[in-house]
């Protein structure tokens, strides 16, 4: 029999055949084969034939040519409340062919452990600890890169924070105010314009060793960095 509902439905009980409502350990149990049923990231799960990912431009001094980086993802639990979003794989292309088989075996074993699951944020501290013998290079607004290997850790790090696996690391009330103040003090005693706003920091400013930047500056026998707010005096 029909029946007309007509207020607004705020939840809902299945009830047995008998009109008697399931008790709370078959409600219990329920959830839990929901839960059972939930896909999680493992080595076994097989590839879908689509899968949407992001390709970055990486340009250094060290190449002529551009290495393009692609990081395809997999969504699992599509359409549920258990839906997210995973990195799959990784592929990195360039005309340069001198970097060849170290770049075709670091992408197969960071896709081997993006295909493992758990947590993969480890290597973006790992990918980024590596230095280059012969010295790194300065990218466009004066962040440090101590290799290309750095720098394709880099890459990984603004992926997952895209994706919403890395959170950003917000500086705090008093950093901002700290950075806001320093920045118009030096550029009234200087003269110099801010332009941090722009990527760019103060001509002749130092590397920070925390944010490797070259955004510290020297205001009253004090060190501090535009971008991150670290301070030598505390």
């Amino acid at each position: 029999m029909a029946k007309k509902i007509d207020k607004k439905i705020t939840g809902y009980n299945v009830v047995k055949d008998n009109g008697e409502k399931p008790s709370q350990n078959e409600n219990q149990n329920r959830r839990a084969e929901d839960n059972n049923n939930v896909v999680q990231m493992h080595e076994r799960l097989e590839r879908p034939p689509t899968l949407h990912g992001s390709t970055y431009k990486i340009t250094t001094p060290l190449s002529e040519h551009a290495l393009y980086v692609t990081i395809n993802d997999i969504i699992l639990n599509p359409g549920t409340e258990h839906e997210v979003r995973r990195p799959f794989e990784m592929f990195i292309n360039s005309k340069n062919m001198d970097h060849f088989q170290w770049i075709v075996a670091l992408t197969r074993i960071i896709s081997a452990v993006f295909r493992k699951g758990g947590d993969v944020t480890f290597m973006v501290e790992e990918l980024r600890s590596v230095f280059d013998p012969h010295g790194g290079y300065f990218k466009k607004g004066g962040k440090f890169m101590p290799s290309l290997v750095a720098e394709i850790g880099d890459v990984l790090e603004y992926h997952l924070r895209t994706i919403g696996i890395l959170k950003k690391a917000e500086l705090d009330e008093h950093q901002k105010n700290l950075i806001k103040e320093k920045t118009k003090e030096y550029a009234r005693k200087t003269g110099v314009t801010d332009s941090s706003s722009s990527g760019d920091f103060p001509e002749g400013a130092e590397l920070c060793n925390k944010c490797l930047t070259k955004a510290m500056i020297m205001l009253d026998g004090c060190l501090t960095c535009l971008n991150c707010g670290e301070s030598k005096c505390g």
